[in-house]
């Protein structure tokens, strides 16, 4: 597989309020490593990617809502690395940019209903059994190797910091930070936040992969509703801190997360002197399927 450069720079974000309490806080723009197999998408697929060539597997099968970034990330992904694609795509036969951009990228979509998605391995069997050259992506990417592409976000980091804030929709991000903490002995506090209502199970999901199960903080406040549901006071700030940093974020994971932290700032949750990183996880594209709310 060929060499792929990370770029994610770490950039503080200036505000009168973390003025005001004494706080600092960063973003990691895991955004900025590409443009399609951005933030932990790439960092997902990476392992996965040279596991299946390794396999001699040439064709990527996933799956993913009409909106999936993990979809494009996919599509992308095995244009860029000679990697034959196919999705299955959870519910009716839609069209909308993000599809485009993966037929664009050649992937091939299979729509199918909500009631066969549940089962993925299934649906992989059904039609892929007899090809040998096909590899299983689970949703997201979701796998061990995701978690040991995520952990490695640890090892880029150039300085300690007292909080590490990350949204959730698998877990799979915040198992892989967890255990590059671990393994860093880091004295770092990490914090997840879900971005889908009952949430609850993501601990066990978060557990069966990490090394020092229960080493984080869940907030489960800030869903907006579950799972790609928004609010006018969500989608207001989104506008202000997208208009006054420069950097884009979405409703669904990156906004949802950074509204906990300023929410958290606002309430004294954090100590003076303390200093906290939000991690971007890319996925901007789940703006534009919101994109009449925000502005």
């Amino acid at each position: 597989m060929q060499h792929f450069t990370i770029y994610s720079p770490v950039e503080e974000i200036y505000d009168e309020l973390f003025a005001r309490k004494s706080i600092r806080l960063f973003i990691k723009r895991d955004d900025c490593i590409h443009p399609f197999i951005s933030g932990n998408k790439w960092r997902k697929l990476k392992h996965l990617l040279q596991k299946a060539e390794n396999q001699q597997k040439n064709h990527l099968v996933t799956f993913g809502g009409a909106w999936s970034n993990h979809l494009l990330a996919t599509a992308c992904a095995g244009a860029t690395f000679k990697f034959k694609t196919t999705a299955f795509v959870r519910g009716e036969t839609v069209t909308n940019p993000v599809l485009d951009l993966c037929r664009l990228f050649g992937m091939e979509l299979r729509f199918t209903s909500r009631e066969s998605y549940r089962d993925k391995p299934s649906l992989f069997q059904t039609y892929f059994a007899d090809n040998t050259s096909a590899f299983f992506i689970d949703e997201g990417g979701a796998s061990a190797e995701a978690v040991q592409g995520c952990a490695e976000i640890i090892d880029e980091l150039q300085q300690p910091f007292s909080h590490l804030f990350c949204a959730a929709g698998t877990g799979t991000t915040a198992a892989g930070l967890s255990n590059g903490l671990t393994a860093r002995q880091a004295n770092t506090q990490l914090h997840i936040v879900p971005v889908l209502k009952g949430a609850g199970f993501l601990k066990s999901a978060m557990n069966s992969y990490i090394n020092r199960p229960d080493n984080f903080l869940f907030h489960e406040n800030y869903h907006f509703g579950g799972y790609a549901k928004t609010t006018p006071e969500l989608m207001d700030f989104i506008r202000r801190f997208t208009s006054q940093t420069g950097i884009l974020i979405d409703p669904i994971y990156t906004g949802k997360m950074l509204y906990a932290i300023y929410d958290l700032a606002q309430k004294d949750y954090f100590k003076p002197g303390e200093t906290i990183l939000a991690l971007h996880t890319g996925g901007i594209f789940g703006l534009l399927g919101k994109l009449d709310k925000a502005v």
